[in-house]
């Protein structure tokens, strides 16, 4: 028997528009993310604050990056590295995960926080927002919590 190989993951950068790169890369901005492309896959990996002081930001992020997932993707958000995560966040995530579902993409949001789980759960998103430990995990679509 010829043993078997896994394939590494490549990513690659997003090109994101220039307005939201400035804004991004504003020295005053709370709000930090990286985006990558894996395969089909795309990553947001966010970090600082959500509020509503960045929420058009947030919010443009989020479309930008989900306007380049390849159905199946996924399109996973990492939230992890957030200190704060105002209720603005989720209802920009939740109405993504809508336009995502309706084209054969789902969205699935990466924290070990349990106050994110008990957002989620509390706004009745589980369905829409299914919460994965890791980033391998939601690449792989393993158990959720």
């Amino acid at each position: 028997m010829s043993p078997v190989f896994a394939e590494p993951m490549y990513t690659t950068p997003l090109m994101l528009s220039t307005r939201l790169v400035y804004e991004l890369g504003d020295p005053n901005s709370t709000l930090r993310a990286t985006t990558d492309r894996m395969g089909a896959a795309v990553l947001i990996s966010a970090g600082g604050e959500i509020d509503a002081c960045n929420e058009r930001t947030w919010s443009q992020l989020v479309n930008e990056a989900a306007g380049v997932v390849i159905a199946p993707g996924p399109f996973i958000v990492d939230v992890t590295g957030l200190d704060f995560m105002a209720c603005c966040a989720f209802s920009v995530l939740a109405d993504e995960a809508h336009r995502c579902r309706d084209r054969g993409i789902e969205l699935r949001l990466v924290s070990h926080q349990p106050i994110v789980t008990r957002i989620v759960d509390a706004c009745g998103l589980n369905a829409l927002l299914p919460i994965y430990p890791t980033v391998d995990a939601a690449l792989a679509g393993a158990a959720r919590w």
